[in-house]
């Protein structure tokens, strides 16, 4: 077991690249993941107390239920990933804080037994030198972009 969750991880993070932008930034203020192919499931991540808080959201960004759904959670590094204790709420999911700098890696299933969606950050806290928001929130590239749509 311990090694097919080595390999996954592996093979999820091998793509991955560190580079600076903005992100998705949600209702909430949390960060958006996306946990479906054609954008009609969000996950939004707020950190609070010292837990990670996933809500569920629809294309809309309005909140879901949650009923069937599961999330699977994994971080560390890629030569040992530790998979973290996941709790579901009524309306989302909490894990506990990990240490900065960590790669978190979710696998999300509408149901059960349905297909995963992968979705992925790394858990970065240092201050973006231009908005002044930890790393894993900033909200940059989202603001250039909302300005150039207010523009128009």
């Amino acid at each position: 077991m311990k090694s097919k969750l080595t390999l996954l991880f592996l093979a999820l993070t091998t793509s991955f690249a560190l580079a600076h932008g903005g992100v998705e930034i949600g209702p909430n203020g949390g960060r958006i993941l996306e946990f479906s192919k054609n954008e009609t499931m969000h996950g939004e991540v707020t950190l609070k107390e010292g837990k990670f808080q996933i809500a569920l959201l629809d294309k809309d960004m309005k909140a879901v239920p949650v009923a069937a759904q599961t999330l699977n959670v994994t971080s560390g590094t890629a030569a040992k990933p530790e998979k973290v204790a996941v709790e579901k709420t009524a309306t989302g999911f909490t894990i506990p804080a990990v240490k900065e700098g960590s790669l978190l890696v979710f696998q999300f299933r509408e149901t059960e037994k349905g297909k995963p969606v992968t979705a992925r950050f790394t858990y970065d806290t240092a201050n973006c030198d231009k908005c002044d928001s930890p790393e894993w929130i900033c909200k940059c590239e989202m603001n250039k972009a909302a300005a150039k749509k207010e523009k128009k």
